[in-house]
């Protein structure tokens, strides 16, 4: 259905701005324009009402009008004044109007006066030829007949006039003031939405090009520029995100070569020995297989990983939970001595509770685990200690060098010395965001007497919460 209201809600932004700035200017001109009216017109009839009230007919003007009313007053003599002077009775009929006046209808308020039942009398009528005129009505002078009123009456046209004038030129102001205020609306509707119209054609462009450069100007502190910096806070989000994706995408494509292209080496050596006929001797086809197993696992491993990190940290941790992270550490123990029966692993747990995801928790502590075990010469000592919230391990390997240490929690990152070893790059990354995720933080530093120190620092207390659910 159209109608105004939908027509107004199709036009332009600023041109529904100018409209009702303009609206809103016109209803106050208006406003003003109707009181300044209404209130000149009442002065001036208070005016004319006082002049009225202030014309005292004498006793020989009264004999003067019953005179001429009767035909005995001669032509050559007139009353020379400016009012209309009229004699009402109590019947109000027959009234005796000055001569060469028109007559004017009686009011009932006229009769009123000349019953002696009110002091005055004044209203507004038409005269019998037509004129609008003002009628003051007072008694009659002392030693007038009884039963006698006075009406002064004067044409409103000294008040119809002004005012008529008055209006025409309330008109023509309002009339310019509604069009200079609609322009004006315009202009400041085009300025104050210039930001708008360059935040427009900036997401107008990132749709066309996706292109994530793009920044706005700012200047001020309004709502437009505060949107502005929204904006500009957002496609450079954006950006990184689709940078970091990006670089995600190139650093496990450069991982997963490695071992695709030993994996595919090696089943086409086994496929040419099964087409070739000439058989593969035993011990070098075992050494193949467990090849192709370590290199599935480690596929497997470096999925698992990408799985891990694929997950948007904007979406934050899972469901948080009260967690005894002295259990999850136990359990994680359990798991490095199996996968180090030859290390000496020592472990001194005080109780420690945490509100975090428990998987992704335990996932943390076990991939440090894991590295100490796979760093730790044979036959080495990894010490374990939670104490007062942070949780240390402690391994006696290589170490890490100083320059090294800045980028041990990035993607993908592996020390130049640890390249032959078994890993994707990944588990301290994964770490790293865990702890975060759960208030906390992760330091590597070098440990006194050689070996590597990881420390896990996570916000909590030694006892539950009260109620809480302990996982």
């Amino acid at each position: 259905m159209t109608g105004p209201l939908h027509r107004l809600h199709a036009l332009p932004l600023r041109s529904r701005l100018a409209l009702l700035v303009a609206t809103a200017v016109a209803v106050a001109v208006a406003a003003v324009a109707a009181a300044c009216w209404v209130t000149t017109r009442d002065r001036l009839t208070e005016q004319l009402d006082t002049t009225l009230s202030q014309v005292k007919p004498t006793i020989e003007d009264i004999q003067w009008l019953r005179l001429g009313c009767t035909g005995r007053l001669p032509t050559d003599v007139r009353l020379i004044t400016p009012y209309t002077l009229q004699l009402v009775s109590v019947t109000g009929t027959d009234p005796c109007t000055q001569p060469d006046k028109s007559a004017i209808p009686v009011q009932t308020a006229d009769r009123a006066v000349a019953a002696g039942l009110r002091d005055s009398a004044v209203h507004t009528t038409d005269a019998k030829n037509g004129t609008a005129m003002r009628v003051y009505t007072r008694p009659g002078p002392p030693n007038s007949p009884p039963g006698l009123a006075v009406s002064v009456a004067m044409p409103m046209d000294q008040v119809n006039g002004p005012l008529n004038e008055l209006a025409l030129v309330l008109l023509i102001v309002s009339g310019i003031g509604v069009i200079g205020a609609g322009a004006a609306g315009l202009w400041v509707a085009r300025s104050g939405l210039r930001p708008v119209d360059e935040l427009t054609q900036a997401v107008e462009h990132v749709a066309r090009t996706e292109d994530l450069t793009v920044r706005i100007p700012v200047a001020g502190e309004d709502e437009i520029a505060r949107l502005s910096r929204s904006f500009n806070s957002m496609t450079a989000a954006l950006a990184s995100s689709r940078d970091r994706q990006s670089q995600l995408i190139a650093d496990a494509g450069h991982e997963l070569r490695t071992p695709l292209t030993s994996l595919r080496t090696n089943v086409e050596l086994l496929a040419r020995s099964d087409e070739t006929g000439r058989a593969i001797p035993p011990d070098d086809r075992k050494a193949l297989m467990s090849s192709v197993k370590a290199q599935m696992t480690e596929l497997a491993s470096l999925i698992g990983d990408l799985q891990e990190l694929a997950r948007p940290e904007a979406a934050g941790p899972g469901l948080l939970q009260v967690v005894a992270l002295h259990d999850i550490a136990h359990t994680a123990l359990e798991r490095a001595r199996l996968r180090g029966p030859e290390l000496t692993i020592t472990a001194d747990l005080d109780p420690w509770y945490v509100r975090a995801e428990p998987a992704a928790l335990e996932r943390a502590v076990v991939n440090v685990l894991d590295n100490a075990v796979k760093f730790s010469p044979a036959g080495g000592t990894i010490d374990v200690g939670l104490h007062s919230g942070e949780l240390t391990v402690r391994d006696r390997g290589p170490g890490i060098p100083a320059d090294e240490l800045p980028h041990v929690f990035e993607r993908f990152w592996r020390s130049p010395s640890a390249r032959q070893l078994p890993g994707s790059g990944l588990g301290l990354s994964i770490v790293a965001r865990t702890v975060q995720q759960a208030g906390g933080e992760i330091v590597l530093l070098p440990a006194p007497g050689g070996g590597t120190e990881a420390a896990i620092r996570l916000p909590g207390a030694p006892q539950p919460p009260p109620d809480a659910p302990r996982v």
